[in-house]
C-alpha cells in the first residue's frame, strides 16, 4: 500500500513539473521560493470525457444458443468466414440430450402403461360403486326398523317400569310418614329418645326426596328422554336415507373421477410424447446454421471470458455469432458512474482508432444503459460502469468490427474561458480556493469554478488571465483543516475525505 502511495506521489510530481513547463512563467520565483506556479490562460476550452471501447456493427443478427443447459462446442466455423444461408456454423455436443431422449422413450412407454391401468381402474370403480350403494341402502332399511322397535317396544316398556317405581316410592313415603307420626307420640310419653325421633323424621324426608326423584325421572322420560330418543331414531332414518343418496352420488362421482384419471393419463401420455419431441428438437438445434448470408463475427466476450473456440462450454441463450446486416458501425464504450451525470444521449462524440491513424470519426451517443455492467461489477464490486453505444454518423470507411477505439465525449465548449490546471484548486469548508502570487507573497484567494476536463478547470471569478497561481497548494493549512481537499474531476473519483468534488455540472 505504501509503495502504491509513493508511485502516486511521484506521478503527481511529474505532472506538476510538466504543467509548470507548459504554462511557463514563475521559474525565477520558483528557484527563489521553492514553489511552482502556473499562469492563468484565456482562450478556447473543451470540457470532455474520454473512454475506450470497440467498434461494432450498428445492425446485425445475433445467433444464440437455443440448447437448454450447458453444452460444449464440437466444431466452429472460423471467424470472418463468408457464410451462405443454411451453412453449418456451430455444432454442439448433445450426447447428454441423446441419452435423455433414450430415457424419455422409456418414460413414454411407462405413461402408455399407466394409461392402460387407468382404463382398468375405471372398470373396477364401477363395480365398487355398485357395492357401496347396496350397503348404504341396507343401512337405511335397518334404521327404519330400529325406529319401529323403539316406538312399539322399548319406550312403552320403560314407561311402565318408571310408573311402577313411582308407585313404590309413594307407598314408601306413606309408611315413613306413619312411622314418624307414631314416633312423635312415643317421644311425648318418653318411650323413645329424641335421636330416634329425628331418625324417623329423616327417613320420612328421605323417602319424600326419593318420591320426588322418581316423579322427576318419569317426567324426564315422558318429556325429554322419549322425545330425544325418538328424534335420534328418526334422525338415523333420515341420515341413513341421506347416506344412501350420498352413496349413489359418490358412486357416480367416483366413476367420474376414474374417468377423469383416465383422461389425465391420456394427457400425461401426450405430454411425455411432446417432451420426447422437444428433446429431439433440441438435438436438431445443436446444429446452428446461418439464417442468411453474411460474414461470421464471434459474439463479443466481454468480462474477461475467452473467445469462442472448439471445446468451449456455452450456456442457453448465450450469444455465439453475429451476422452484420448493414455497413454502418457504432462504438461500444463503458461510462464510469462518476461521469454519468455529465453525459446524455445526443451528445457529440469524436472517435479515434489506433488502427486508422490520423482519422477522426464523428458520432452521437444513442444509448446509455440504465444499469451498470453486471459482469464487471461482479469482478470488481467497486467498479460501476454503464454500457453505452455511439452511432458513427459520418464516413465510416475503413472501420471493421472489433477495432479498439477511443471516444471523446464533448460535454461543453467555450470559445473564450479562463482556466488553470485542476490541481491548483482546493476546497476548504465547502469553498474553493487558489494560492495566487502577489507582490507580498502567496495569497489565499477564493474562486468560483466551472467544469473541468481532468486537466484544466474553468475559473468563473477570483482569477484573471495572466495571474500566477501555485501548482502545489501548501500542505500546512490542509494539515490543520480536515475539510481541505484538491478539487477532483469525475474521472479521478472522490477526494481523500470522501466528499464528492464540487464542480459545475451541465444542464441535463
Amino acid at each position: 500500500m505504501k509503495t502504491k502511495k509513493v508511485w502516486i506521489f511521484l506521478a503527481a510530481a511529474v505532472a506538476v513539473v510538466a504543467l509548470a513547463t507548459m504554462f511557463g512563467g514563475g521559474e525565477k520565483d520558483a528557484r527563489e521560493s521553492g514553489s511552482l506556479y502556473a499562469t492563468a490562460k484565456e482562450g478556447p476550452l473543451v470540457i470532455n470525457i474520454e473512454e475506450y471501447g470497440e467498434i461494432i456493427p450498428s445492425e446485425q443478427i445475433v445467433i444464440k444458443n437455443e440448447v437448454q443447459g450447458r453444452s460444449q462446442i464440437i466444431s466452429l466455423v472460423p471467424e470472418g468466414t463468408l457464410a451462405k444461408k443454411g451453412d453449418l456454423l456451430v455444432q454442439l455436443d448433445v450426447s447428454a440430450k441423446i441419452d435423455e431422449r433414450d430415457s424419455q422413450e422409456i418414460v413414454l412407454q411407462n405413461a402408455e402403461s399407466n394409461l392402460e391401468v387407468a382404463r382398468e381402474a375405471l372398470e373396477i370403480q364401477k363395480n365398487q360403486s355398485e357395492s357401496d350403494v347396496e350397503l348404504a341402502e341396507q343401512n337405511y332399511i335397518f334404521a327404519k326398523e330400529d325406529l319401529d322397535k323403539y316406538e312399539q317396544g322399548e319406550y312403552p316398556t320403560k314407561l311402565i317400569e318408571q310408573k311402577g317405581q313411582l308407585a313404590l316410592k309413594e307407598q314408601q313415603v306413606k309408611q315413613a310418614k306413619d312411622k314418624y307420626e307414631w314416633s312423635k307420640k312415643l317421644f311425648e310419653e318418653n318411650f323413645i329418645s329424641e335421636t330416634e325421633l329425628e331418625g324417623d323424621e329423616l327417613s320420612w324426608k328421605s323417602s319424600q326426596l326419593s318420591l320426588e326423584t322418581a316423579q322427576r325421572e318419569l317426567e324426564l322420560l315422558e318429556t325429554y328422554t322419549h322425545r330425544r330418543e325418538l328424534a335420534k331414531y328418526r334422525s338415523d332414518v333420515k341420515q341413513y336415507g341421506m347416506a344412501f343418496e350420498r352413496a349413489k352420488k359418490k358412486a357416480a362421482s367416483a366413476i367420474a373421477q376414474a374417468e377423469s384419471n383416465l383422461r389425465a393419463k391420456e394427457s400425461e401420455y401426450k405430454k411425455q410424447k411432446q417432451r420426447l419431441e422437444k428433446i429431439v428438437d433440441q438435438i436438431e438445434k445443436a446444429e446452428i446454421r446461418a439464417p442468411r448470408d453474411g460474414q461470421v463475427v464471434f459474439a463479443n466476450t466481454r468480462g474477461g471470458r475467452e473467445p469462442l473456440q472448439e471445446g468451449q462450454e456455452v450456456w442457453e441463450r448465450q450469444e455465439l455469432i453475429r451476422l452484420p446486416t448493414a455497413d454502418t458501425f457504432s462504438a461500444r464504450i463503458s461510462i464510469h458512474e462518476a461521469s454519468l451525470k455529465n453525459v446524455a444521449t445526443g451528445m457529440p462524440v469524436r472517435v479515434r482508432c489506433d488502427a486508422i491513424p490520423n482519422r477522426v470519426f464523428v458520432g452521437v451517443i444513442t444509448k446509455i444503459a440504465p444499469m451498470p455492467d453486471g459482469e464487471r461489477r461482479w469482478m470488481n464490486p467497486d467498479l460501476k460502469e454503464y454500457p453505452s453505444e455511439i452511432l458513427i454518423t459520418g464516413d465510416s470507411a475503413g472501420l471493421k468490427n472489433g477495432m479498439g477505439c477511443k471516444a471523446e465525449i464533448i460535454i461543453d465548449q467555450y470559445e473564450s474561458a479562463i482556466y488553470i490546471p485542476v490541481q491548483c484548486v482546493v476546497r476548504i469548508a465547502g469553498k474553493t480556493y487558489v494560492w495566487k502570487k502577489t507582490a507580498t507573497g502567496d495569497e489565499k484567494t477564493e474562486v468560483e469554478v466551472g467544469l473541468d476536463n481532468n486537466r484544466f478547470i474553468r475559473i468563473l471569478s477570483g482569477v484573471s488571465a495572466g495571474d500566477e497561481v501555485m501548482l502545489s497548494p501548501p500542505l500546512s493549512e490542509s494539515a490543520t483543516t480536515a475539510e481541505e481537499e484538491t478539487v477532483k474531476t469525475p474521472e479521478s473519483g472522490e477526494a481523500e475525505d470522501g466528499e464528492p468534488p464540487q464542480t459545475e455540472q451541465p444542464a441535463g
